[in-house]
């Protein structure tokens, strides 16, 4: 491939179709979901419009196909548009029945998916196996990435991108309610262990919490803090509160 082709492909093309050679210290790599994600890129054949505009290089970030207003319904768009998501799985259940042939046993997972700067995604599946249902899940939660909203809502906060939310703002799945408070640069994640691990992969790095409900419940815990993110989105904020706060939404690394 020519260098004028390579520059006009996705972030994930790239990396598939021609690969950076890594150095090697001796030891061998452990193979992860991201390096399954691309080599799956090799053999990918768009079945959708916003499939095939990625495939052709006309749409090359996340953003871009955002604002083409087409939906996402393939997997392979998201590792392509973003190929350093990092994935963590949230909770696996075993569920079992009894029926008139014996014992049932299915599972349910929760996964959850980010690049650690402004991209998030939740989702659960069910199935028979545990690889599997892990495998389904962490599709469907790349498929319900959002982009947040980070500011400097604090008046402690000094002038810079925003690390934390840019306001009060609360979550709610179930009984467990999720308010999320601004918080200067340096402070935290003041929140429980599970709303840790979903704010560190969407990108924030500081931020108040307070918690109602069974917070013990750990699928609601997390729906409720990526639900509160997800409401930031939903607010609606003037160019001059965006300004003051410093609001940015999705990357601020490039």
């Amino acid at each position: 491939m020519t260098d004028e082709e390579v520059t006009q492909m996705a972030p994930g093309l790239i990396k598939a179709f021609a690969p950076q050679e890594e150095e090697n210290d001796g030891g061998r790599r452990r193979r992860t979901s991201a390096d399954e994600s691309i080599s799956a890129l090799r053999s990918w054949s768009p079945k959708t419009r916003l499939g095939r505009e990625v495939m052709a290089g006309r749409i090359v970030t996340y953003e871009a196909a955002i604002a083409s207003g087409l939906p996402i319904r393939e997997v392979e768009i998201v590792d392509a548009l973003i190929p350093n998501l990092e994935d963590e799985v949230i909770k696996v259940n075993m569920v079992q029945r009894m029926t008139d042939s014996g014992r049932r046993v299915r599972f349910n997972v929760m996964a959850c998916v980010g690049n650690k700067d402004g991209y998030v995604g939740l989702a659960m599946a069910k199935g028979k196996e545990v690889a599997q249902t892990i495998r389904k899940a962490l599709t469907a939660a790349k498929l319900n990435i959002i982009q947040i909203q980070r500011g400097n809502g604090s008046w402690e906060s000094s002038v810079g991108p925003g690390t934390s939310v840019p306001f009060k703002v609360q979550g709610q799945a179930g009984s467990t309610r999720v308010t999320l408070m601004p918080a200067p640069a340096g402070k935290g994640l003041v929140i429980g262990e599970t709303g840790k691990r979903v704010l560190a992969l969407a990108g924030v790095s500081d931020v108040l919490s307070r918690t109602k409900g069974q917070t013990r419940t750990t699928i609601n815990y997390a729906a409720a803090t990526f639900n509160a993110l997800a409401a930031i989105n939903r607010t609606r904020v003037s160019d001059s509160q965006r300004t003051e706060l410093f609001i940015h939404k999705g990357r601020l690394l490039e």
